[in-house]
């Protein structure tokens, strides 16, 4: 019987199919001979498992260890049926008897013995024996025998046919198997080596997604990551999901590779956070581990700040601001609106009700370094700092709300005039930081405030280096921002003395979310799960996982080491290039020396530069709007001495006295207008030789 059995032996490895349709490979045991099945094992989660199979399905995954096919005999003498063969088997066979060879020219008949056991012909069979001689018939005790003889072969003969069904059973299997795979060949499919590669890991994973029976835990830093489906367009592009999220708290990329001999493979990279929401996740299941547990921390008299961070088109205005039907936003099911659901419910209780709290809500973005008021036609507002060293927004307009449905007018008053422009990733990019707040006030009095933030897409980052001057300082601006951003909740996580928030208007303005111990943050990464967006999802987790790292693990970036390298590095820059001594440039270097794995000598060089450049494009516009209204005065004073002329009698010198004066005053104010404006055309060009020396950014190691 061994061969029935094939080229399967203990030891070598099958493919196997589990109960739950999961196909994976085991390692070959021991071979059970009674039943026609093999026993295999193989290790999941750190146990060791088996089971046993039969032969029949081990076959139908694994062709190419079945047993070989019979090499048929020779078409021109067919052989007889099996009841001729089972006739001739009675015949007993003497080993001492003589062999009659066959005349000349004639033929010898064929043996037509059925060999049992093996599926491959002897040579014997090849080549037949002559006829036996005549023998006298046996005596009875030998016929008895025989005929037991004849009864064993006939069953032999049945275990044959047994076996040829089986064989041809095996056959259909195998064959539509291979019909089946052909059929799941896609030949438009770019990548369908990588999509079998991707789909045969994930058959091998144990699947835990995030349910809303799961417990909500308490984190003054949360961090988490949502994927979204593939959209229209990649699912024409036939993209891949290259992203899985097996559990609660685990986020998997498989980034395609390829080797030096261009073979292809997989690095499958996992991250780890506080939640892992799959294409699955609505908006409602999001908000419930993410802003919901911060909303009852700003009638504590706290700070909240709840952010959107990923590339453009990963989905953070759909989950900050709410669903959409192509064009069209519902905004009633974003983080926006069911956060202002909530805090109108909240002031329903009774120990929230007693405080008399009324309701606000502002809406601004930050482009460029510059703050725009998107409830007041987009006016550009100034942040300042007043002599309590606590940020004012000057005349952002703060707009009482009683309920829900005023909260969703103001949300869209403000995304119809949020700013957007075409980028390297998306041809209609957020190109600023949207900021919507939700602030609680007694008596006139800040009580909380719940910052809510559409941050623009990290991939801007990289357009730094552009031949467009407004989408280098776009760049930035945004690559900026969030570096600070990620410093800022450190500090906050360390509870660190020092912040560095104005190292960037972002931070800036939100720079009371990040002092004070009843403060707390949470993070939504937002990813893209097509192969095309690969490194840039990858890019996003990684800034992630930093900032989760961070906040739980102070200890494990080195204190020491930064504290004794600081003074030393400040140094450099301060002698390399010259760095003046302000608040906002000494928060500056502070942010890029504690990133300087990421922000390069001629990148610290770029950013400082831009610095500069959107100072004094603020002083030389205010200058400017000074000249101005001066001007209009100046045009009063020339028309009342031009109408002193007219009269015959005016006198003369004081006429020339008085128009000297108003020249000069000109002269004066027109001059220093003039040069500072030259200032500023310097600092333009200072900018673009900067951007053209910008070198890559370091790989950081994870």
């Amino acid at each position: 019987m061994a061969g029935l059995f094939g080229k399967i032996q203990i030891g070598i490895y099958v493919e196997i199919k589990r109960s739950d349709g999961r196909i994976h490979q085991a390692m070959v045991t021991s071979l059970n001979e009674d039943n026609d099945s093999v026993t295999v094992e193989w290790i999941e989660n750190g146990d060791t498992k088996g089971k046993e199979i039969d032969l029949e399905s081990i076959f139908a995954l694994n062709p190419d260890v079945a047993p070989e096919e019979e090499i048929p005999q020779s078409p021109e003498t067919p052989p007889p049926p099996v009841s001729s063969a089972i006739k001739i088997n009675k015949i007993p066979q003497n080993k001492n008897r003589r062999t009659v060879a066959p005349p000349k020219n004639e033929t010898p008949a064929r043996d037509n013995r059925v060999t049992v056991g093996t599926t491959r012909a002897r040579p014997s069979q090849q080549t037949e024996p002559p006829p036996p001689a005549p023998v006298p018939p046996p005596p009875i005790q030998h016929q008895t025998l025989q005929q037991q003889n004849a009864r064993r072969k006939s069953n032999c003969v049945k275990e044959v046919e047994k076996l040829q069904e089986k064989r041809e059973k095996r056959r259909l299997q195998q064959q539509e198997l291979r019909e089946k795979r052909a059929q799941e060949v896609d030949a438009t499919t770019p990548n369908y080596e990588i999509m079998c590669m991707i789909r045969d890991f994930r058959a091998s994973l144990d699947y835990r997604p995030l349910t809303t029976a799961d417990l909500i835990e308490d984190h003054r830093i949360c961090v988490c990551v949502r994927t979204r489906p593939l959209n229209k367009k990649e699912l024409t592009m036939k993209d891949l999901d290259v992203i899985t999220i097996p559990s609660k708290d685990v986020v998997m990329v498989h980034e395609p590779k390829q080797k030096v001999d261009l073979t292809r493979y997989l690095e499958n990279q996992t991250f780890r956070f506080d939640y892992a929401f799959d294409d699955t996740s609505t908006n409602e299941m999001v908000y419930r581990f993410t802003a919901r547990p911060l909303v009852e921390t700003i009638f504590e008299r706290g700070m909240a700040t709840c952010f959107a961070y990923g590339q453009t088109g990963s989905g953070k205005t759909h989950t900050m601001g709410g669903d959409f039907s192509g064009k069209n936003q519902d905004c009633s099911k974003g983080i926006y609106a069911l956060t202002a659901r909530d805090v109108f419910l909240m002031l329903k209780k009774p120990n929230y009700k007693k405080l008399d709290l009324q309701v606000y809500a502002t809406f601004f973005e930050i482009y460029s370094g510059k703050v725009f008021d998107l409830l007041n036609r987009k006016a550009k507002l100034r942040v300042l700092e007043d002599g309590k060293q606590q940020v004012q927004v000057v005349g952002l307009q703060e707009r009482e709300v009683k309920c829900t449905e005023d909260v969703l007018k103001l949300i869209e008053m403000g995304n119809s005039c949020r700013t957007s422009g075409q980028t390297s990733a998306n041809a209609h990019s957020s190109r600023s930081h949207a900021v919507f707040q939700i602030i609680l006030r007694r008596r006139g009095k800040m009580h909380g405030k719940f910052s809510l933030i559409d941050l623009a897409g990290n991939e801007r980052g990289a357009d730094t280096s552009s031949a467009d001057r407004q989408t280098r300082l776009e760049g930035a601006e945004i690559n900026k921002s969030l570096l600070a951003l990620k410093e800022c909740i450190r500090a906050l996580g360390r509870n660190k003395p020092h912040t560095p928030f104005r190292a960037s208007k972002l931070t800036q303005v939100l720079r009371d979310s990040f002092i004070g111990e009843n403060s707390r943050t949470c993070m939504i990464a937002t990813i893209s799960p097509g192969m095309a967006s690969c490194e840039n999802t990858l890019n996003t987790l990684r800034y992630a996982n930093r900032v989760k790292e961070l906040s739980i693990d102070p200890n494990a970036v080195m204190e020491g080491r930064s504290a004794g390298h600081s003074v030393s590095q400040l140094d450099v820059l301060e002698a390399q290039w010259g760095v003046g001594s302000s608040p906002q440039r000494d928060d500056l270097k502070l942010l890029c020396e504690q990133n300087e794995e990421e922000v390069s000598p001629q990148l610290f060089t770029f950013h400082e530069v831009v610095s500069q450049l959107v100072e004094m494009e603020e002083q030389v516009l205010e200058d400017h709007r000074a000249v101005f209204q001066e001007s209009i005065r100046w045009l009063e004073d020339e028309k009342v001495l031009l109408e002193m002329t007219e009269e015959v009698d005016y006198d003369v010198e004081s006429f020339a006295t008085q128009l000297e004066q108003i020249l000069d005053q000109k002269i004066d104010v027109l001059t220093e207008l003039r040069d500072k404006v030259k200032s500023f055309r310097s600092a333009l060009q200072e900018e673009e030789q900067a951007s053209k020396q910008i070198n890559p950014k370091r790989p950081r190691a994870l």
